[in-house]
């Protein structure tokens, strides 16, 4: 195995969408279009891992991000091929290595607040304390126009809804954007592709429509980008890490809008705002008129 090793990978993806009738509040028929769902059951070396459910759109990514967000497979390296089937709903992952020891290498599982009901292993919260996050200086004049492109995106919500979407940016450029019915599975599949390309996350920013919660900051982290932002809110456990790992971590960011929970130091406020309004005084004026 070299260094530019990918594994052997099925193009199993599927449309995102299908067709649907539904009455408007009119009483009038509409064709529309629903984000499908569907289960995916991850199977390593024969062992049944973990069903997702998911659009389907990259269920190679998929798997191979998972793989490496759980902390079960550390090299790409070590994997011969992911062959997806729809006919079974099953990802099957082989390793060279052909391990037996699955269940006692994964330990114990913890439900995450992921849509889907994510999962995170046990054991990767043993290896939180090797990552090491370099941070960058982020120009508010660049987070605009970053925002400003991503509004580009987000396809399959503007269609459908029912789904999150996740994005690899890099100044104000958007590297690669993923949509699926959970959150977790758009940045394992985002995950999944830069192992691919072996590219990592230095200098990079990390953006999604879902809620920064403690299982989106530890992903980022291992990915080793810089900065996670979100359209969202944030959880008390999403911060702590943020903070212990050394993640900027914005909330709220849509528009000239954003709250910088942690890193703040690293943000360089290079645009004249308007002032802000004070809206108790404008109410009190108001009701002086």
């Amino acid at each position: 195995m070299n260094l530019r090793h990918r594994p052997e990978l099925t193009q199993a993806g599927l449309p995102a969408t299908s067709p649907a009738r539904a009455v408007d509040e009119y009483g009038n028929v509409r064709e529309m279009h629903i984000a499908d769902e569907r289960a995916l059951t991850l199977y390593v070396d024969s062992y049944e891992l973990v069903t997702l459910m998911t659009l389907g759109t990259h269920p190679e990514l998929l798997a191979l991000g998972y793989l490496r967000n759980q902390g079960l497979v550390n090299d790409i390296r070590e994997i011969k091929s992911v062959q997806v089937d729809w006919e079974v709903n099953a990802a099957a992952i082989t390793t060279f290595a052909g391990r037996a020891d699955w269940k006692e290498r994964l330990g114990p599982r913890i439900v995450t607040t992921g849509c889907g009901q994510g999962t995170v292993f046990g054991n990767i919260m043993d290896h939180l304390n090797e990552v090491r996050i370099e941070p960058i200086q982020l120009l508010q004049s660049r987070l605009y126009a970053l925002l400003k492109t991503l509004n580009e995106y987000n396809e399959v919500y503007r269609n459908a809804g029912a789904v999150h979407g996740c994005a690899l940016c890099k100044d104000d450029r958007v590297l690669l954007f993923i949509e699926d019915v959970g959150r977790h599975n758009a940045v394992d599949a985002i995950a999944g592709q830069m192992w691919l390309d072996q590219q990592d996350g230095a200098g990079k920013i990390f953006y999604t429509t879902g809620r920064l919660t403690s299982e989106m900051v530890i992903k980022v982290a291992q990915m080793g980008i810089p900065v996670l932002m979100s359209r969202s809110g944030i959880t008390h456990m999403g911060l702590k890490i943020a903070r212990d790992l050394g993640v900027t971590l914005l909330s709220r960011v849509q528009g000239k809008h954003f709250l910088v929970y942690h890193g703040a130091e690293h943000i360089r406020h290079d645009v004249k705002l308007p002032p802000k309004m004070d809206v108790a005084n404008v109410v009190v004026r108001a009701e002086q008129a």
